[in-house]
Order: structure tokens, then sequence, then C-alpha cells
């Protein structure tokens, strides 16, 4: 179970879809946190990384580095003359 407050405004906002719509505002909550949750994932994630690298615990690759590694650097080439 998870109770969140919110700003008054959000919480106006959220009622006034739910009322618009039928729906409740625990649908749209949850709706909201199953489509953003990956993307706040991915922000932790990143920012975590770049703490990493910045302190030298962890280190980078180029772009053609990955790519030769992993075999796609032609792709990127075909797509630019596509372009």
């Amino acid at each position: 179970m998870l109770a969140i407050r919110l700003p008054t405004d959000i919480e106006e906002r959220l009622k006034a879809l739910a009322d618009a719509t039928g729906r409740t505002k625990t649908y749209y909550a949850r709706q909201a946190i199953m489509r953003h949750l990956g993307e706040l994932e991915d922000i932790y994630l990143a920012e975590q990384r770049l703490i990493d690298v910045r302190a030298g615990r962890a280190s980078t690759v180029t772009l053609d580095a990955m790519e030769r590694d992993h075999g796609v650097a032609d792709r990127r080439d075909v797509y630019r003359r596509r372009r």
C-alpha cells in the first residue's frame, strides 16, 4: 500500500481528470507511476554512473569502440547514406 501527499494544484488536476473520465484518482496515479518509473530508474542509474566515472570507480568507452566491439559500426554508415 502506498500513500502520497500531492501539492494542492496537482491533487485538484487529478480529481478533475478522474471526475471527467469516471476513473479513480488511484487509477491515474498508478498509470503515471507505471509509465514513468523506468525513466526515473534510468535517470538515477545514469547519475550514479556519472558519479562513479568522475570518482574513478568506472570507465567509459567511445561510441566508435562500442560500435566496433558489438559489430554495429557499419549500420551507422548505412543510415547516414540514406539521409
